[in-house]
C-alpha cells in the first residue's frame, strides 16, 4: 500500500509536459500544475495563434496567464524528494530516434505503445486508453507501431487505402476503385494480402530447402578438405621418415618433395574453399531473406505488407554446387608409394629420373576435376606413345621391333638384353609402375 501511494504522489507531482518531477510548479487557471519552464515553452509556441491553452484539458485562454510558483506544491515535492522519490526513467519511456513517437504527447514525446489504421496515430500508453475504454474506439483496429501511416492516405482523394488493383498493382482507396480505376481488377487489401501471405511461405519454404542443401553442400566439402589435409599431412609424415634414412644424398630432394606436396595441396584446396565461401555466403543471405520474409509476414497492416512485398521476396540467383563430385578419393598415398620404392634406387636415378617424381605429384586426383571422358576422341586427348622395356617384360612375352608390341608365347625364350627377369603385376600403382620402368 505504501508503494501504490508512492507511485501515486509521484504522478501527482509530476509535470504531463516532460513527465518528470515538477521544478518551480506553477498552476494555470484551469486547475493543472506544470513546471514553469515547460508551460513558458509550450506557451511560447502558441503566441502566433492569439489563445493559450491546456496541454492536458485544452482549455483555452485569450490572454496569457501571469505564473507565480505554487510555494505549496514545491514544498511537498521537495518533501517528497527527501523520503527517497526519484524522477521517473526515461531511458525506456521516450522516444528516441528509432522509435515511433506518439502523436498526441506535447513536449517530449513517448514511445507509441500501438498505431491505430482507423485514426492514422501513433499512441503511447497513456493516450492509447480511450482506445480500450470508448465503444467507437474499440472498433478501430490496432496494429504495432508504426512510422509510415501516412502513406495509408490516398495522395489523390485523403482517404484510407483499403482496396488494391490487381490490375495495376497497387492500393487504392474506394474512391479510387470507381474512378480513376474503374473496371479494374479490384479486391479489398486483406484479401490481396492473404494471397500474397500464400506466395510469401512458399518463398520461405524455398529459401529453407535452398538453406539445407547448400549446409549439407558445405558439410560435404569441409569432408573434403579434411581429407586432402589429413591425406597430404600423411604424405609429408611418410616422405620425412623415407628421406631421414637417405639424408646424406637426399637432403634438397626432400626439400623439394615436401614443397610440391604442399603446392599440389593448396591448387586442391583452393577451389574447395572459395566454393565453400560461396555457399556459405549464399546461406547467410538465404537466411537475412528468411529473416526478413518472416518480419514481413507478421505485418499487421496491409498496405505496408503489399508496398514491401515485391523487393524483400526477390531472391537473387543459387550458387552453382553441380561442381561438387562425390566419390572415393585418393589423394598423396601414391606419392608415398613412390618415394619408397625410389628409396632403393636413388643412388643410380637421381640424378637422371627426377623428373618422374615431379610428374607423379602433378597427377594427384582433383577433387572439382573436369567428367571423365567418355568418347574415343575424349581419351584420345590424354594418349601418350609407349615403349615396352626387355628387360622388365615376362620370357614368354615376344616384343616386336621397336618394342611397341607384345605377343604370349607357349615356350620361355631367353633375350640377351635380358638382365634381370621379374613380373609385373597389374594392379600394380602407376607410380610402381613408373619406378620399375627406371
Amino acid at each position: 500500500m505504501a508503494q501504490k501511494g508512492a507511485q501515486l504522489d509521484q504522478e501527482t507531482i509530476s509535470c504531463s509536459i516532460c513527465l518528470d518531477l515538477l521544478k518551480d510548479p506553477v498552476t494555470v487557471p484551469c486547475g493543472h500544475s506544470y513546471c514553469m519552464t515547460c508551460i513558458k515553452t509550450h506557451w511560447d509556441e502558441e503566441d502566433e495563434k492569439n489563445f493559450y491553452s491546456c496541454p492536458q484539458c485544452r482549455e483555452t485562454l485569450t490572454a496569457r496567464p501571469v505564473l507565480v510558483k505554487n510555494t505549496m506544491l514545491a514544498a511537498l515535492v521537495d518533501k517528497l524528494k527527501k523520503t527517497g522519490l526519484q524522477a521517473a526513467p526515461v531511458d525506456h519511456c521516450y522516444a528516441g530516434p528509432e522509435d515511433v513517437a506518439c502523436d498526441v504527447c506535447t513536449g517530449r514525446k513517448l514511445k507509441a505503445l500501438k498505431s491505430c489504421l482507423v485514426c492514422l496515430v501513433s499512441y503511447c500508453e497513456k493516450h492509447l486508453q480511450p482506445h480500450y475504454d470508448v465503444a467507437q474506439l474499440k472498433r478501430h483496429k490496432l496494429v504495432e507501431p508504426c512510422k509510415k501511416l501516412q502513406d495509408n492516405i490516398c495522395s489523390r482523394h485523403d482517404e484510407v487505402m483499403k482496396m488494391f488493383c490487381r490490375t495495376d498493382q497497387q492500393c487504392i482507396c474506394y474512391l479510387c476503385s470507381v474512378d480513376k480505376h474503374k473496371g479494374h481488377n479490384t479486391v479489398s487489401a486483406a484479401a490481396e494480402r492473404t494471397e500474397r501471405q500464400r506466395e510469401l511461405e512458399g518463398s520461405r519454404q524455398k529459401i529453407q530447402q535452398r538453406i539445407q542443401d547448400r549446409e549439407k553442400d558445405v558439410k560435404v566439402l569441409q569432408q573434403q578438405l579434411e581429407t586432402i589435409n589429413g591425406s597430404a599431412d600423411k604424405a609429408v609424415k611418410n616422405s620425412e621418415k623415407i628421406f631421414t634414412e637417405l639424408i646424406s644424398l637426399l637432403e634438397k630432394r626432400r626439400s623439394d618433395v615436401k614443397q610440391q606436396i604442399r603446392s599440389q595441396q593448396e591448387t586442391e584446396v583452393s577451389p574447395v574453399k572459395e566454393l565453400q565461401k560461396k555457399l556459405e555466403q549464399e546461406i547467410t543471405e538465404l537466411k537475412r531473406k528468411d529473416a526478413d520474409l518472416k518480419q514481413l509476414s507478421h505485418t499487421q497492416d496491409h498496405t505496408q505488407f503489399l508496398q514491401n512485398y515485391p523487393s524483400v521476396s526477390a531472391l537473387s540467383e543459387p550458387t552453382d554446387s553441380s561442381s561438387i563430385n562425390i566419390r572415393p578419393l585418393r589423394y598423396f598415398e601414391d606419392v608415398t608409394a613412390a618415394v619408397s620404392e625410389l628409396r632403393d634406387k636413388v643412388q643410380d636415378i637421381l640424378r637422371e629420373k627426377w623428373t618422374n617424381i615431379s610428374l607423379a605429384l602433378t597427377e594427384v586426383d582433383v577433387l572439382l576435376s573436369q567428367p571423365e571422358p567418355k568418347t574415343r576422341a575424349g581419351f584420345l586427348q590424354y594418349s601418350q606413345e609407349i615403349t615396352l622395356d626387355p628387360n622388365t617384360a615376362h620370357t614368354r612375352l615376344l616384343l616386336s621391333k621397336g618394342n611397341r608390341k607384345a605377343k604370349l608365347i607357349r615356350q620361355q625364350h631367353v633375350r640377351s638384353s635380358v638382365l634381370q627377369s621379374r613380373s609385373v603385376p597389374g594392379s600394380q600403382s602407376r607410380y610402381s609402375v613408373l619406378l620399375q620402368r627406371l
